[in-house]
């Protein structure tokens, strides 16, 4: 029974060396993966700091060149400024240069600013007399031309005046034929401001022509009397017997504008 015992002591006893040998064993062969694992990583994370170190040096290559580029095209406005620039650097100085010319605008046309530049004076005697002469001949021509307007006037407010000088004429004889002949065809007629009455010989005839043949005496008599060119304008006085052509037993005031074109009555006015 004891050698049996022995037996299994003994080899419970040579497992456990053995156990313990394989522990020794494998513990170096872990350690020796965990420092080439570890050497792997270190290798790994150079490539990766070298990586950040390009970058941040094309980086700062690149803000070189693009500061090179930026004077170079700041150069080159300054230098052809007709040319177009297309960089943002370039801009304030193109804004500059547009207000400075906006500033530099000659506004000496501008109304109340033109600066008064005298008339050179004659150097010679001869020069003088030049200078006087066609200094006369302006102004004559000047009056000529005033004159000959003015002498159109009159003639024109002469022509207009012996118009209604024979309208009156005729209204004081009662003489239709006459009267009527001092007009146009298509007079009109209003009462102050702008009422139309009539127009129209026919109407003319028909309101003027009663009028004639029922009153006994017309007399319209002019108090006073403004002409300028075409336009003739009476205070009138007028006077009217309806029984007796020797009583007068009716007086009224009334103010009538004339409109004379081509030596007819084209437009009456009544100011009652």
């Amino acid at each position: 029974m004891k050698p049996l015992f022995f037996a299994i002591s003994l080899l419970f006893t040579w497992q456990s060396i053995a156990s313990d040998e394989t522990a020794q064993k494998a513990e170096p062969q872990t350690k020796a993966e965990q420092e080439t694992k570890s050497e792997q990583k270190t290798e790994k994370s150079v490539p990766a700091l070298e990586f950040i170190e390009g970058n941040t040096t094309a980086t700062h290559t690149d803000a070189r060149a693009l500061k090179t580029d930026q004077q170079t095209t700041t150069e080159q406005a300054v230098n052809n400024p007709q040319e177009p620039v297309t960089t943002e650097t370039a801009q304030p100085k193109v804004v500059a240069e547009e207000q400075k010319a906006a500033a530099q605008v000659d506004d000496s046309k501008v109304l109340g600013t033109q600066t008064p530049v005298p008339a050179e004076k004659p150097k010679t005697a001869q020069a003088k007399q030049e200078a006087v002469a066609e200094a006369e001949k302006a102004v004559n021509q000047a009056k000529e031309a005033l004159t000959a307007k003015q002498q159109e006037k009159a003639r024109q407010s002469r022509e207009s005046m012996a118009v209604i000088e024979q309208v009156i004429a005729a209204y004081n004889a009662r003489n239709i034929e006459a009267f009527i002949k001092m007009y146009d065809e298509n007079v009109e007629f209003y009462a102050f401001p702008n009422e139309l009455m009539f127009t129209g010989k026919e109407k003319l005839i028909a309101r003027y022509g009663i009028m004639f043949k029922k009153l006994k005496c017309i007399k319209s008599s002019p108090i006073k009397r403004i002409v300028l060119g075409n336009i003739v304008i009476d205070h009138e006085l007028s006077e009217t017997c309806s029984q007796d052509p020797n009583v007068v037993d009716k007086r009224s005031e009334f103010v009538t504008s004339y409109q004379i074109e081509n030596g007819k009555i084209t437009k009456v006015l009544f100011f009652r």
